[in-house]
């Protein structure tokens, strides 16, 4: 799971970098490990810095100013198939057509295929593990096969046309071309999501493309909307030209943004996070009571796991007519446990996060109100923590059902055989985790609490809870290598974040810290760089 930003500001002599560097702080909860902006200044030329470490600490004052230009991209970095390397923060970069700059959300499933074209038919050199650098090379070749000197927005359309043509998996992407515009694509299923806005000024009209709204809310820009599945949007100095172009497929977008990762102030497809979290409280209420009926068991006070699920909490609390507490003070300077790389990483940074108060535990029967269980690791640590502070009994509520399969569309459930409700029904879930008793919302209810805000979606995409994958192409051998991949770079990062706390050097894919600074060095720091220049004239 990623964030992505694009701005195009009309004044040219303007620099989009402080206000692109503030949109990414609004998406940091979508990928906290690495991050970049890459701005385009006079004559088309690019000035870029990215590295591995959250938006505040990347991009200091110093770094900002050396980012010259009046559009630009941005990317906030959660590395599921790819690795850790501080080579894969993107927006990544080519100069080969035209200069292009591309950031992506999301994970290709036909990696190895397209690999081998790029190789064999394209000649084009993949120097990463990341899925964003293929689509960009097959954006770049497509782009190339027009062999002119000058391109129209046609020629972009029939680009990522064929792109979408060529390649299988969940993707919102956004690119810039050199001297040209910024451009946003998002794939036929529309699994991943990324809308635009525009915000009038004296001279004409700034644009902004951004994984949610909070961002255009937050930067004052209005008229939201969102790129349709299929559909790419380009936007220069000129104006908007949007086209759909890819064949028609059924619109799927991913549940679990509304279950977890979208910020409750975010309208993500027409739909408010915040009130589809609200229904999901609503609906959850009324399956705690029928359970808790059925065997017998009362609550004597509701508490929330923060953040995600206070939302819900609340509704559900209010609906069952229970007290609601803040039972857990939360340290906000550690960051979300699910997106950090490995078990014992994730368990200790429970402890550090949060801090269960006795006042609202002992002698209660509680039930703690989750958005979902994943692995089970902040779960188990949490229901503890309650007991460890006298809690009699301890009910947890997931807003979302079981997830018992692997995401292989840009979310980390990398193993099946880490998911704690893989293999597993709700009483042995239960017992794993430490609870008296585990309650479930049902897949039926889940997507009825977010449909009924958009009519127009058909369905979602509900693969992590059914094993049902709606591009297809998802084999049992796919999912194998997938779970070995990914459980590498996992073992990689932590490696590389335990020799970093002693202050030595690491090695992740091959490349020895040090050796890779000095690769590396004249592109991903700003303060190193004057830009990456190229003369291609586009229009």
């Amino acid at each position: 799971m990623c964030g992505v930003l694009g701005l195009l500001l009309h004044d040219a002599s303007a620099d989009a970098a402080p206000e692109i560097s503030e949109g990414l702080s609004l998406l940091q909860h979508r990928g906290q490990d690495a991050c970049g902006i890459v701005t385009c200044g006079p004559k088309g030329r690019f000035f870029q810095c990215k590295a591995n470490g959250m938006v505040r600490d990347v991009f200091d004052e110093k770094a900002i100013s050396k980012l010259v230009g009046g559009m630009g991209v941005g990317h906030v970095r959660y590395p599921t198939a790819g690795s850790s390397n501080h080579a894969e923060a993107q927006p990544f970069y080519v100069n080969s057509p035209y200069g292009i700059v591309f950031a992506h959300n999301g994970n290709l499933i036909d990696s190895p295929s397209l690999m081998q074209f790029m190789d064999a038919t394209a000649h084009r050199h993949i120097n990463t593990s990341s899925d964003s650098e293929l689509l960009l090379n097959l954006f770049a070749n497509n782009l190339q096969q027009t062999g002119k000197f000058r391109i129209n927005e046609d020629d972009i359309f029939t680009a990522i046309g064929g792109l979408m043509k060529q390649c299988t998996g969940a993707y919102a992407c956004v690119a810039m071309l050199a001297g040209f515009g910024i451009i946003a694509f998002r794939d036929p299923n529309g699994i991943r999501p990324i809308g635009v806005a525009s915000r009038r000024n004296n001279s004409g009209n700034d644009y902004l493309f951004a994984s949610e709204s909070i961002v255009a809310d937050a930067l004052g820009f209005g008229e939201w909307e969102d790129v349709k599945p299929g559909e790419a949007v380009i936007i220069t100095r000129s104006g908007v030209s949007r086209k759909r172009v890819a064949e028609h497929t059924t619109f799927t977008p991913d549940i679990f943004e509304f279950v977890y990762f979208a910020r409750p102030d975010s309208v993500l497809d027409g739909v408010s996070v915040y009130r589809s979290r609200m229904a999901m409280g609503d609906a959850l209420a009324v399956e705690v009571d029928k359970i808790l009926k059925e065997r017998g068991m009362t609550v004597d006070v509701v508490i929330p796991v923060p953040d995600t699920s206070r939302v819900a909490a609340l509704n559900l609390a209010q609906k069952l007519n229970l007290p609601y507490r803040e039972g857990f003070i939360k340290n906000r300077y550690v960051g979300r446990t699910f997106i950090m790389p490995g078990q014992q990483m994730r368990r200790r940074n429970v402890r550090r996060k949060l801090n269960a108060m006795a006042l609202e535990f002992s002698g209660k029967n509680v039930l703690l109100v989750d958005d979902s269980i994943v692995r089970g690791t902040t779960s188990k640590e949490i229901i503890q923590m309650a007991k460890d502070v006298g809690a009699k009994k301890v009910i947890v509520a997931s807003c979302a059902p079981p997830i018992r399969h692997s995401n292989v569309y840009g979310i980390d459930m990398p193993s099946r055989s880490e998911l704690v409700a893989h293999g597993r029904d709700t009483e042995e879930i239960a017992e794993a985790i430490g609870a008296d008793l585990v309650i479930f919302q049902t897949l039926p209810d889940l997507i009825a609490c977010v449909r009924q805000f958009n009519s127009s979606i058909p369905t979602f995409d509900c693969s992590v809870f059914t094993g049902e994958y709606v591009t297809g192409g998802v084999s049992e051998e796919y999912l194998h290598q997938l779970e070995l991949l990914r459980a590498e770079n996992v073992k990689n990062k932590v490696v590389v974040n335990s020799r970093e706390s002693k202050g030595e050097g690491s090695r992740v894919n091959g490349f020895h810290d040090q050796e890779s600074a000095i690769v590396s060095s004249a592109i991903n720091r700003a303060d190193d760089t004057v830009g990456l220049h190229n003369t291609w004239n586009i229009s």
